[in-house]
Order: C-alpha cells, then sequence, then structure tokens
C-alpha cells in the first residue's frame, strides 16, 4: 500500500498487498520515532538498499512512507559521512519535482546521522505486483501505464534528473486509477559511489540499458530503455530478457543478444523504438506520448478494477535467482570493446584511450652505434630522418587508436559539444504572492509561525535540523522550478547570538570553499545582514566528478533574534547571478518577513 519501492528484495515493490504484508512492531515494544516526528508503524518491505515503513507524521498528522537508507557496511566514517551529505542534496534536487505521476518526497530527516527519506503513502499495487498476479494489461491499460511513466521521465529529464532505474517494480497504480514512477534512487546513489571504484553497478538485469550494462555513462536514453522495456513486460507478462533467472546470463544477452520482439500490437512500433541499441535512435518521449494518445482510454473509465487490488497471499519465495529486482551487477563489456581501468590503475584521473595501447609501432634499440669514420653528415642525416618518421609513425598510431577506440565505443571522432554557459541573469520572476509557513519544532510551540512574499511558482518543503554545532532547527525551503534560487527560511531553538551563528557557519565550511563578504549590523532588529559565497564541489569518488561542475553560490542572510528563537532568512543564487540576486529577489522577499505575534 505504498508509493515507494524498496529494490532489491524481489516482492511487490511499491506495494503491502501483493509479497509484502505490513509486519507489525512485536508486542509490547513501542513504535520508533525518528527525528522527533516520524512515527514508525509497519515495515512495507526491506531489501539490500534498506527498508520501507509505512509511518504517521506527528507533526502534520498525516500517514507516510518512510525508507531508511541502508549505508553499506564497513564504510570510513568519513566516507559515511560523506554519503549522508549527497543523500541530502540528491533528495533536495528531487524535491523540486512536482509532477502527478511522481510520487512525492516530503523530507529527508537525519536520525544518529543516519538519513530516512519520507515520501506519500498511496494505496495500490506495484505493475509487477499486478503483471504477476493477473498477467499480461490490455491495450487501453498498457497504454495508460506508457503515457503516464513518459510524462514523469519528462519532468525529470526537464529537471536534470535520471531515473537510472524503469522497470515495473517502481510503477505504482494506485487503487483510484492514478499511476505514478516512484523510487528516484537515493538508495541506489548511496550505494552506488562504493562501487564507482571497483567497476560494479547497480541495476535490474532485465530492464537494464546494452549501455549501462556495457559499463557505459547512464544518460536519459537509459529511461528511454526502461521505459520500452516496461511495456513490453505490461504487454506481454514477462520481462524483455530473463536467463532462466540468471542475472549474468541476462546481462550478456542485453549486451551482446538481439533486442526480443513483441507479438504484433498497437504498442509494437513503439517499444521497438524504444527499445533501440543505439540510445540517439530511441524514440523521444514527447514522440511517444503522441503515439500512445489514440489508444488511451476514455476519461472516467475505469482501467483498473477494484478487484485486481485484492490480496491474494503471500506468494512463496523464488527458488531461483531474480533478473528483476535492482542488484549489483558487474558490466559486461562488448565483444570488441577492451577492458577499462579501474580509477586506482590509473596513472591520471583523465580518461585514458585504451588500456593498453599495443606495441609501438617502431621498435627502440638496445645501444645506439656510433657513426662511421669519415661520413658524419650522413649519418647525422639519416638519424634524423629515423626520428622523424618515427615521430610521424606514432602520430599516426596514435590518430588511428583514438578513432578505433571511439568507434568501438559508439562515440564521434569530433570532440563532444561543450555545455552552454548558464546564463548570467536569473529567469523572469513570477509574481510574488504571500505565503503562510510554519517553522515550529516538533515538540508542540507554536512560536514558528510566519508569513513572508514569495514567487507563486516556487516549491516548499519542510524539514527538521538536528543540532551539532548549531542548535536543532526547523528549515522551511521555498525553490524555484528550475532549483537553482533558493529562499531559506530557519528558526533555531532557543537563544543564539547572531556573531556566533556567523562564526559557526563559516567555521563549517573548508576555507578554500567559503569566501566571506560585507556584514551589516541590522539595527531594528538587532541582528546582521551577511553576504557569504560558497563552492560546492562532487567528491572526488563521487559518480558525478568530471561530469557535474562545482556550484559557485552567493547568499545573503538576514539574521535576527526574535523572542527566544534566532531567525534566518536567506537568499541563495548562483554566483553568476549575485547581481539580480540581491536586487531582484533579496532586497523585495526579505522586507516582507514577519513573524507572527
Amino acid at each position: 500500500m505504498v508509493g515507494v519501492s524498496h529494490s532489491g528484495n524481489g516482492t511487490d515493490s511499491g506495494s503491502g498487498p501483493a509479497g509484502s504484508p505490513e509486519r507489525e512492531h512485536p508486542a509490547g515494544t513501542e513504535p520508533r520515532v525518528v527525528a522527533g516526528r516520524y512515527r514508525l508503524h509497519a515495515v512495507l518491505g526491506s531489501g539490500s538498499m534498506g527498508t520501507v515503513w509505512s509511518a504517521y507524521d506527528e507533526f502534520l498528522h498525516r500517514p507516510v512512507a518512510v525508507k531508511e537508507v541502508r549505508l553499506p557496511p564497513g564504510l570510513p566514517p568519513s566516507q559515511a559521512a560523506e554519503l549522508r551529505e549527497r543523500t541530502l542534496r540528491e533528495a533536495r534536487a528531487i524535491a523540486v519535482l512536482s509532477h502527478p505521476n511522481v510520487i512525492i518526497l516530503h523530507d529527508v530527516a537525519r536520525e544518529n546521522d543516519d538519513p530516512f527519506v519520507v515520501m506519500e503513502l498511496v494505496p495500490g499495487r506495484s505493475l509487477a505486483g499486478l503483471l504477476r498476479a493477473h498477467g499480461p494489461l490490455s491495450v487501453a491499460q498498457a497504454a495508460a501505464v506508457g503515457d503516464a511513466v513518459a510524462a514523469a521521465l519528462e519532468a525529470a529529464h526537464a529537471a536534470g534528473i535520471t531515473h537510472r532505474d524503469v522497470k515495473p517494480g517502481n510503477v505504482l497504480v494506485a487503487k483510484d486509477g492514478r499511476i505514478k514512477l516512484n523510487d528516484f534512487g537515493i538508495a541506489r546513489n548511496v550505494s552506488e559511489a562504493t562501487m564507482t571504484r571497483t567497476g560494479m553497478m547497480l541495476g535490474s538485469p532485465a530492464y537494464i540499458a546494452p549501455e549501462v550494462a556495457s559499463g557505459g555513462a547512464v544518460t536519459p536514453g537509459a529511461d528511454l530503455w526502461g521505459l520500452g522495456a516496461t511495456l513490453f513486460s505490461a504487454v506481454e507478462g514477462r520481462p524483455p530478457y530473463d536467463a532462466d533467472g540468471d542475472p549474468l546470463e541476462t546481462v550478456g544477452r542485453v549486451v551482446h543478444g538481439s533486442v526480443p520482439p513483441p507479438a504484433p500490437g498497437p504498442l509494437a512500433p513503439v517499444i521497438q523504438a524504444l527499445m533501440a541499441k543505439e540510445p540517439g535512435a530511441r524514440m523521444p518521449l514527447r514522440e511517444v506520448r503522441r503515439r500512445l494518445y489514440p489508444l488511451l482510454a476514455r476519461p472516467r473509465h475505469t482501467l483498473f478494477a477494484p478487484e485486481l487490488f485484492v490480496e491474494a497471499g503471500v506468494s512463496p519465495a523464488p527458488d531461483r535467482a531474480d533478473t528483476t529486482t535492482t542488484q549489483v551487477i558487474a558490466p559486461v563489456r562488448p565483444l570488441s570493446a577492451p577492458p577499462k581501468p579501474s580509477r586506482e590503475e590509473r596513472a591520471e584521473p583523465a580518461p585514458e584511450l585504451a588500456s593498453d595501447p599495443g606495441p609501438l609501432p617502431f621498435g627502440l634499440p638496445a645501444s645506439t652505434a656510433a657513426p662511421e669514420a669519415g661520413t658524419p653528415g650522413r649519418g647525422a642525416s639519416r638519424g634524423v630522418v629515423l626520428l622523424v618518421l618515427a615521430v610521424l609513425l606514432f602520430l599516426a598510431a596514435g590518430v588511428g587508436g583514438f578513432a578505433l577506440t571511439r568507434a568501438v565505443g559508439a562515440q564521434p571522432l569530433t570532440p563532444p559539444e561543450r555545455p552552454a554557459p548558464e546564463s548570467a541573469v536569473a529567469p523572469p520572476m513570477r509574481e510574488l504572492v504571500t505565503r503562510q509557513g510554519d517553522a515550529s519544532s516538533v515538540r508542540g510551540t507554536n512560536d514558528g509561525m510566519f508569513s513572508v512574499d514569495v514567487p507563486e511558482d516556487w516549491t516548499t518543503s519542510v524539514t527538521q535540523q538536528p543540532g551539532n554545532a548549531l542548535p536543532q532547527s526547523t528549515l522551511v525551503q521555498f525553490v524555484s522550478p528550475d532549483g537553482r534560487q533558493a529562499l531559506d527560511v530557519q528558526r533555531f531553538d532557543g537563544p543564539l547570538d547572531p556573531q556566533e551563528y556567523g562564526a559557526t557557519l563559516r567555521a563549517q565550511w573548508p576555507p578554500s570553499d567559503f569566501v566571506p563578504g560585507e556584514t551589516e549590523k541590522l539595527p531594528e532588529k538587532g541582528g546582521l545582514l551577511l553576504t557569504y559565497r560558497t563552492v560546492e564541489t562532487p567528491a572526488p569518488d563521487s559518480p558525478a566528478q568530471g561530469t557535474v561542475r562545482s556550484l559557485n553560490r552567493s547568499t545573503f542572510a538576514q539574521v535576527f533574534p526574535s523572542g527566544n528563537n534566532l531567525w534566518v532568512v536567506a537568499i541563495t543564487v548562483p554566483t553568476d547571478q549575485e547581481s539580480t540576486g540581491r536586487t531582484e529577489l533579496f532586497d523585495r522577499i526579505a522586507p516582507t518577513f514577519h513573524v507572527a505575534a
């Protein structure tokens, strides 16, 4: 009954009824409360990446789903702290995504420094559970699933997010007919960070794209393949690849085998166009939705009957391996491609053309013979000629080797296009509207109510920040649609001096990543106006290293006491938008902030 999947356990990911009934707390034990707010009721599913709970939000009085992210065992404390922070950053990026076909991410809470991902709880079953219990879908049902998942992926890709594991187990069909894509890989990101060096990866063998299965980069094109493979399962009732449940053999067939054709029918051309081996040849999502539109059922037509969601009992565990669950995979290289060295084996961090360039096109003599007496000019000339020929042959071999390597890797010979520079001007801001916010703590106090004017299209999230160097606080964040501008309203419990806050904030950043600006006094509030720049850089072992640029951010913050609390009202923008961020955002928004009496 939950709108989240617990990849890696082979059960009906995304729902309680099929294959994974709720397991209540043992009798006589007190329900666990996470971050002083989320009361865990029952386990909905568990796997190698974590455990999913049904829970209740004591603060907002609503049911939620909580995923307890499991960090890899034996991780050094420094790497564990880095992975926890990366999980929070990934969650913030996904929280910007707001779409009716995407499971809503409410919060990422911390308990004993471990991350807990809080999502909406939706009664329903996963598509995998429906197919397992009732077989293939009708054309109208499959078209509805395909259109919903394509719409969700359109929104995700527009926000710069790649799902990376599109499959029936991550598609939720709700009892009221809604179809939602879930599990955007927060737990997988944590696990994958420790596998980058070994060349291992995470994925579902039956649905993984060929270029990813062979160790290539994960791009939005991989989601197109996953959508095609999901539609294949929807109309056939089985995954496109499954070598008798053997994950390794299945991945081998994905890379080296031909693409299995679906049975003839209205959806077959769409499936075949999505499951093209070459990522660039796959059908765009907009075209997918255009092709599916005529196949959709009429509005108010019940596609999924209530009996489809009736629990039929727990299915026994399979007696063989499963290729549909998210698991650790060793990449299968194409037959003509040389194996790529791991990062530790490379002398330099930059990617190499090949692991072994082969023998040089010319041999180096063991010793150099002296020129014959009486012919010094001839000997020198011959040496120069040989040297020139050697250089030319070396260059030719280098160019040929580069061309061969690029061809084997299905990459163009021309240099990759540089990303377009980000605009130094913020996008046009929508009209400001007054929002009411609540930064009260979970202790039941009501001294955190406030109002502030915010662009009408900015989204809101509320998180509880545990006390560490600074006291416990509640953060209400308003984020622009593109995720680049943010308004943070943070209330700290208990008295805290603005000067102390500024000093502690600065101490939390490495000196090279924090550049303080001007500090002005706010006499009317008894506080400070802080200006500073920060640099956020992907960690050295992060999968994003080398592909994601450092983020230079500028922040303008009012820090002032009110009652027994300290308030921080801050605008953060990319540094290249610092000027407009100050005049168009901070100077317009900050004066509208008021703490409720």
